[in-house]
């Protein structure tokens, strides 16, 4: 059933509004792609071709820079639970996690230091505001929201308690400022086929 709001977020509910638990979560099949909002369930489309090219040179160019470094980076799925007490789990396309004592066997339970989303016309409002907002709540230090159809990229690092939000496109090479020397040429990212 789409939701009456916002017809660009999908939500699995049955006949009646249910919410759901990180417990119902995690007994779900894992080729269910879904994520977990505040107890509400949403649905995820299968990516497009282009995400998932810019997804996956994205994540060759990070996974390259931090081979032998401490911090280390996951694609999805990877669960993120921002901490023990939070009723939501996300599944970011990227993420970078610098502390391992917060890594599990699903994800990570707390915050990570990085997180890139690559936009698709079904998560573009989850990515740019209900995630945007619980990611620059909980600390983490720099969110990456990326549009494969414009090819822009937003980055966003954390200033004090805020995000401060710088843009590229595809001529420039945008610094990852949490991964000092880490530069990400977005011409290799968008001019994938």
């Amino acid at each position: 059933m789409e939701n009456n709001q916002d017809m660009s977020i999908r939500e699995a509910q049955p006949a009646y509004k249910r919410l759901y638990t990180v417990e119902d979560y995690h007994s779900w099949d894992e080729r269910f792609r879904s994520e977990l909002y505040e107890g509400t369930l949403i649905v995820m489309e299968v990516p497009t071709r282009r995400h998932q090219g810019v997804l996956g040179e994205m994540f060759a160019l990070l996974h390259a820079f931090l081979k032998g470094k401490p911090c280390k980076v996951y694609i999805a799925p990877f669960s993120v639970r921002l901490s023990k007490n939070e009723e939501s789990i996300f599944e970011p396309d990227i993420v970078v996690v610098c502390d391992k004592s917060i890594l599990t066997e699903r994800g990570c339970i707390g915050t990570p230091d990085f997180i890139v989303e690559i936009l698709s016309p079904s998560t573009a409002r989850m990515d740019k505001k209900l995630k945007y907002n619980k990611f620059q709540e909980a600390g983490v230090r720099e969110y990456w929201i990326v549009d494969p159809e414009r090819n822009l990229l937003e980055a966003n690092v954390l200033t004090g308690d805020k995000y401060v939000m710088t843009v590229y496109d595809e001529s420039e090479t945008a610094p990852v400022s949490i991964l000092e020397g880490c530069k990400i040429n977005l011409a290799d990212v968008f001019g994938v086929e």
